[in-house]
């Protein structure tokens, strides 16, 4: 059991009741959260710093309109915060703050983590064709029964990890028969107890995993199998990629969304990918034909390579994709099996290094590597 506090308010109302409490208090200089943009649904990431703006907040509205674990990355790069401020965050967008961290891409000083047991967004399309304000209400009866909601994003159908063991403090959602009456908050850390002291609210005690949240996980990881498993179907190797992002256009709107990938120049953007005059004379010599943008396979390969084992699977390089391709499916797919080999989790302990910054002199000795030194 963990330190919780429960406020007589539905979910919304409570947690913006608490951050408010907290800006009054001048605990926090500011909450970094979603936030209407106008009558019409438009949200959009933002940093508060005035109550009447606070108003506004919609942190648990179930759309991503992109992953917010980058977009906080942007305000600690330079310099970390100096003030103390309090970030809302869904959980895989806390696992890609923690591997931003872990890249010096961010800094976790002074920054209030506060995330949700999750259950998932629906895709950007949902909300551009204005049809969130209707699917809000059986999301939150779904939630509370701990199912997966109808229409979700594809990716958040089958995350496992929608539990955020790094949040200071957790918000319990899923599973929570009473979310229109209150909302509880678990206090996972030192730092979520010292800013919850003279909070709105009683104090009680709460588990973060229940049979609840249990059921979701095992309904997720069964439709996770389903999707490997039809994948597996559908072919592997180099020919199941060629069938599968054939129809990419070569806009990279997968590597601008992802947040793990945050290089000011991609190398795929760069001069060195660029095909000049010689090398299209070249492939038509040899092939007769050639798709424009050429090199749409070798950029994709290229980005598993070096983004799957710290993969957060946001499912956001899908949601973008002007073509529809399940991006994020091949992701998961490589991902967990890199991250099995490496033993790694991505966003799950930020003392734990990243493998492709990792020199293990025993590692992989089973595939014949050796290491000699003279």
């Amino acid at each position: 059991m963990s330190k919780a506090l429960k406020i007589d308010k539905g979910l919304d109302e409570g947690i913006l009741q608490f951050l408010k409490s907290l800006m009054e208090e001048e605990k926090i200089k500011g909450v970094f959260t979603l936030k209407k943009m106008n009558d019409e649904g438009a949200v959009s990431y933002s940093l508060i710093t005035s109550s009447a703006e606070l108003e506004k907040a919609v942190p648990f509205y179930p759309v991503m309109p992109m992953n917010a674990g980058r977009a906080l990355s942007v305000f600690t790069l330079e310099k970390p915060s100096e003030e103390p401020v309090a970030a809302v965050l869904r959980p895989c967008e806390l696992r890609a703050f923690i591997e931003l961290v872990k890249r010096v891409q961010g800094s976790l000083d002074n920054i209030l983590l506060i995330s949700l047991t999750c259950g998932g967004v629906y895709p950007l399309k949902s909300w551009t064709d204005g049809n969130v304000k209707e699917l809000e209400s059986p999301y939150w009866d779904a939630v509370k029964k701990a199912e997966i909601a109808t229409d979700i994003r594809p990716t958040c159908q089958i995350c496992e990890r929608f539990i955020p063991h790094l949040a200071d403090i957790t918000v319990a959602a899923v599973g929570e028969t009473n979310l229109d009456k209150e909302c509880t908050l678990i206090l996972n850390t030192a730092k979520g107890e010292s800013f919850t002291g003279n909070a709105p609210g009683t104090s009680t005690t709460k588990e973060m995993e229940t049979e609840l949240t249990g059921k979701l996980k095992e309904s997720r990881s069964k439709q996770k199998k389903e999707l490997l498993e039809h994948m597996d179907k559908e072919g592997s190797g180099l020919q199941a990629l060629v069938k599968t992002f054939s129809a990419c256009l070569g806009c990279h709107a997968c590597s601008h969304a992802c947040p793990i990938c945050y290089c000011a120049l991609c190398d795929f953007e760069s001069k060195s990918c660029e095909y000049y005059p010689e090398n299209y004379n070249s492939a038509l010599k040899h092939k007769g034909a050639l798709k424009v943008p050429p090199g749409n396979i070798f950029f994709h390969i290229g980005r598993m390579n070096h983004m799957a084992v710290s993969c957060v699977q946001c499912g956001m390089c899908s949601d973008v994709c002007p073509v529809c391709i399940p991006v994020a499916d091949y992701f998961v797919k490589t991902g967990e099996a890199l991250q099995e080999l490496f033993q790694y989790v991505p966003g799950e302990d930020v003392e734990e290094p990243v493998p492709s910054g990792t020199f293990k002199e025993d590692e992989f000795k089973e595939i014949g590597e050796e290491t000699h030194f003279a």
